[in-house]
């Protein structure tokens, strides 16, 4: 296979150099560890300052832990977490919330990756009943698993909902930042109905290191030792930390965002006509979902490497991120078009 840039996943991207040099720089000399370190509380206390949190900013390596972290903050073992059928945690994550949380998740089928308070409502009839599993945490991601965002209205509309059930809501923001390039808006916009979100930096040119940020102030007493319990609180705190550090200074992380879901429409856009392709979700990130045929995603992958996202619709997924280029995105979609036609 001619080695080109890979459409699999903003995760196979490398990192940036602004994160590498930072890296570099924490590198020098000793410091405390457990992130009672200055690296560790600047970047902390810039998440908190970005996303408008009372509560506190915690660094975990992986986005499966920062999901499982934020999620037994809200939890007891016998309460279930609402999510979408095709949410991470539940399709992506081996089981790992119900494994390690013994919390049950109720799926519901959302076609666009979208909940809504209608679709959150099914899932209420058999609260109070002690022979089910209680509803109490609905889970969203921003952007969700479709490319889809929800708009700030929608979210308002999700918090106004939650608060009024009783239900606490978290926030898979392991693509955040696409979310808020898109929208237009702040981090504290998008944070702004959450009890707990995360914040993603891998998919956005760090090095496996990922925030959680924690917007209801009552739940930050029990961060430390979750986070410690779940095999989440790094020795060498100051690496994670500072990668954040340098994805804020000067707004890197939105524009590394901008820039890749700029390359997604560029490639949208590219392959409008292509004989047999047809766009399956509306372009609102990074994410561009077509339907192709079988013959035809052979062809493709021959050369180039992306998933198929639905083998019975035969809907494949191609992803851009902060390093993809214009000429990355214009040798591809002329293969789209090329072997089309063969």
């Amino acid at each position: 296979m001619t080695q080109r840039k890979s459409f699999g996943s903003d995760n196979q991207a490398g990192a940036h150099g602004a994160v590498l040099s930072a890296l570099a720089r924490a590198n020098l000399g000793d410091a405390v560890g457990y992130g009672d370190d200055p690296w560790t509380q600047r970047a902390a206390a810039a998440l908190c300052t970005a996303f408008g949190a009372r509560g506190g900013a915690f660094f975990v390596f992986t986005g499966t832990a920062a999901n499982v972290l934020g999620l037994s903050l809200l939890l007891r073992p016998y309460e279930g977490v609402i999510c979408a059928d095709s949410a991470h945690v539940n399709v992506d994550e081996c089981g790992a919330p119900e494994r390690i949380l013994g919390s049950k998740l109720l799926t519901v089928p959302a076609p666009d990756g979208k909940l809504t308070p209608g679709l959150i409502s099914a899932q209420l009839a058999d609260r109070g009943d002690e022979h089910r599993v209680q509803a109490r945490v609905v889970t969203i991601s921003q952007v969700t698993e479709l490319g889809t965002c929800y708009t700030l209205a929608e979210l308002k509309s999700l918090g106004e909902f939650c608060r009024a059930e009783k239900l606490r809501l978290y926030i898979d923001g392991a693509r955040l930042a696409n979310a808020a390039a898109h929208l237009g808006c702040s981090l504290a916009d998008l944070a702004a109905q959450a009890d707990v979100l995360s914040f993603g930096g891998t998919k956005n040119g760090a090095v496996g290191a990922e925030a959680v940020v924690v917007m209801a102030e009552e739940l930050i007493a029990h961060v430390p030792f979750l986070r410690k319990q779940q095999g989440q609180l790094a020795s060498k705190m100051r690496y994670l930390a500072v990668q954040f550090q340098a994805l804020l200074d000067a707004d890197l992380w939105l524009r590394n965002a901008a820039h890749a879901n700029a390359m997604a429409r560029r490639l949208a856009d590219g392959i409008r006509g292509a004989p047999g392709v047809g766009l399956w979700q509306p372009v609102e990130s990074n994410a561009v979902f077509a339907s192709l045929d079988p013959a035809h995603i052979a062809r493709l992958q021959q050369d180039w490497q992306f998933y198929v996202w639905d083998t019975t619709a035969q809907v494949v997924r191609w992803m851009t991120a902060y390093d993809t280029t214009e000429a990355d995105v214009d040798t591809f979609v002329a293969d789209v078009w090329r072997t089309a036609q063969a």
